[in-house]
């Protein structure tokens, strides 16, 4: 697939920090997931199974999976507080933070986008 976009990328004459740019935010993003994980931390910090309380279908796995990658991606922080028992707590970082308001435009689009489908 991203061999795919990166000939796509190539073909329209995009500058090579562009196209780096926007294969890494597909790979950050790809997946069923992780906007809704980033979405459910938007305005606190939250433990596991707060995470997932807020996305029911989601698999402990899947969560545990995406948000390893998230955090190895710099979009996700995990804290460990010393206590008994011990507390793990999963919040954005400022970049991911940053993010907000391309995420409510892409919400904004999201919403007009079906308005516009549902009428046709």
């Amino acid at each position: 697939m991203y061999k795919d976009i990166k000939t796509i990328i190539d073909a329209n004459g995009c500058k090579p920090e562009q196209g780096m740019a926007f294969l890494e935010i597909v790979s950050l993003f790809a997946g069923k997931w992780r906007m809704i994980i980033m979405a459910s931390m938007q305005f606190e910090a939250m433990r596991f199974t707060e995470i997932q309380k807020i996305i029911p279908n989601i698999s402990p796995r899947m969560l545990s999976k995406d948000l390893k990658d998230l955090e190895m991606a710099g979009i996700v922080k995990r804290t460990v507080v010393d206590s008994t028992p011990v507390l793990i707590q999963y919040e954005l970082t400022d970049s991911a933070k940053a993010f907000e308001p391309i995420f409510i435009q892409m919400i904004e689009w999201g919403i007009k986008h079906r308005q516009i489908s549902i009428r046709k």
